[in-house]
């Protein structure tokens, strides 16, 4: 996620996130899934971005039909589960449990200009271990060979969470 080696119109997405935190639609978010984990490892080839978020409306829709009819009036599209802007889809996922944290605790960054969060190498190693999907435990991989990590503090989310580390 590097700035100069983005194709992607991440500027845009960054701005429509911070956009859903002013008009009140969301408390909060941060970039999570491939696109976090590219924060702090080799880039690699993802299908879309993930931007989970903690919904202002605390109902059984998290907000999401808010959300929707916010960034279509913007002019961003709807293609099944993702919202597409400049043709690059993007997943708003309602954050709760371990992803919950992963916003609150997500640090600082700016990207081209604009500021953001996203989520820590710890969070992305405990939530792929939650999912265990096989491109997940190869991100495990990769984040614990690349990526700068606080051992402690990722041991520490995996005790909070019931979490273990999968054998790689």
């Amino acid at each position: 996620m590097k700035e100069s080696d983005s194709p992607l119109p991440l500027a845009d997405v960054l701005r429509a996130a911070n956009g859903l935190v002013r008009a009140g639609l969301i408390q909060d978010y941060a970039i999570g899934g491939a696109l976090a984990a590219i924060h702090y490892v080799e880039p690699f080839a993802t299908y879309d971005a993930d931007i989970f978020f903690i919904p202002a409306d605390t109902g059984l829709t998290a907000g999401i039909p808010a959300i929707y009819a916010h960034l279509k009036s913007l002019g961003w599209q709807v293609d099944g589960e993702h919202l597409v802007v400049k043709g690059f889809p993007v997943q708003f996922l309602a954050a709760q449990g371990l992803t919950e944290e992963a916003v609150r605790e997500a640090p600082n960054i700016t990207f081209e200009g604009v500021p953001a969060k996203v989520f820590r190498a710890e969070h992305i190693v405990a939530i792929a271990a939650s999912v265990g999907r096989k491109k997940d435990l190869a991100r495990i991989e990769q984040m614990l060979q690349q990526a700068e990590m606080d051992q402690t503090r990722l041991q520490e989310i995996l005790e909070r969470h019931k979490l273990k580390l999968p054998k790689l």
